[in-house]
């Protein structure tokens, strides 16, 4: 029987210099090629907590995820696949001043050059064509992006075996650890606000992020499932305001609403109609959406649409 693919993630590191585009190149010394930051998923990691973690060990960079620029898949000595997802990631020049490479067996060196050089020094063709993608999303004013993460609440205890209000039932143990695995995923997109609806079990959902990033949480019946139900939501109100912000912003909610949120997204974006909108609105309890938008031009489209589901990791 054939052996499932490894899953690794991979970081396309970028900054300006004087105007000009920078990317980060990985000289690797045990195998003598030159690619991107990246590394295999260790059990129990989502793939955004991999590619944060493997270009920190492999580049001294604490980077924020951006948008996802594609996937790469080769087969390894012995027949098994690798499949590789790569995130976009802006490094400042504060981030730049605070890093601490070390040279390895696994890495030498790293050095930061143009795409145009990239796209020479690079050993594998898979590799050249992430640059393509890169340089389009340039070209089209999409390289730098914020997000807005939409979070289903985790696992509840069933209504049945309830006796309260439903807007105050809590998270069973599942939907406990389902809320504490998003946390560390979403924590690799660095949200600027969370917002969640007033619901125990979706406050209880974004406790975890509120402690794992310091933030607090701003609670509102806006996008909760007793006023969705009952015609009083203002989910158009939130996504507008979130978009005109252009900071990454958490919104933790229900089943029945989280399509209504990307919905909303696709409409202050003129894409009402995205497929991937729609698919991503599908989310299990603990699964979380992430609608990537350009912050020069927020209204122009969509750039990415990734879904997270804690059954991955």
């Amino acid at each position: 029987m054939a052996q499932p693919p490894i899953a690794a993630a991979g970081v396309i590191c970028w900054r300006r210099v004087d105007g000009g585009l920078q990317v980060l190149l990985v000289n690797r010394g045990t195998r003598a090629d030159v690619s991107w930051p990246k590394g295999k998923q260790v059990p129990g990691e989502s793939l955004p907590e991999a590619a944060v973690r493997e270009t920190r060990e492999e580049t001294g960079l604490s980077i924020s995820l951006g948008a996802p620029l594609g996937v790469t898949e080769y087969p390894l000595p012995g027949g098994r696949d690798k499949i590789v997802h790569y995130w976009a990631a802006e490094v400042r020049s504060a981030t730049l001043d605070s890093a601490e490479f070390s040279a390895s067996a696994e890495v030498g060196s790293v050095d930061w050059v143009s795409p145009c050089e990239a796209r020479v020094r690079l050993t594998y063709d898979r590799d050249r064509d992430l640059v393509d993608i890169f340089t389009a999303r340039a070209e089209g004013n999409q390289l730098r992006t914020f997000a807005i993460v939409a979070l289903r609440h985790g696992k509840a205890v069933a209504a049945g075996s309830w006796s309260g209000p439903d807007s105050t039932r809590p998270l069973g143990q599942t939907g406990l650890e389902q809320a504490r695995k998003a946390a560390r995923a979403i924590a690799s997109f660095r949200p600027k606000k969370l917002i969640s609806s007033t619901a125990a079990r979706c406050m209880s959902t974004i406790e975890p992020l509120a402690s794992l990033t310091g933030l607090d949480v701003r609670a509102t019946t806006a996008i909760s499932q007793d006023s969705y139900e009952d015609g009083e939501a203002d989910v158009r109100r939130v996504v507008d305001k979130r978009i005109a912000k252009r900071d990454t912003a958490v919104l933790c909610s229900h089943g029945p609403v989280i399509p209504e949120i990307l919905g909303q997204i696709g409409v202050a974006t003129g894409e009402p109609r995205n497929d991937a909108l729609r698919r991503a609105s599908l989310l299990g309890t603990g699964d979380f959406a992430v609608v990537h938008l350009s912050r020069a031009r927020p209204e122009s489209g969509i750039v990415a649409v990734e879904v997270h589901a804690s059954s991955d990791y």
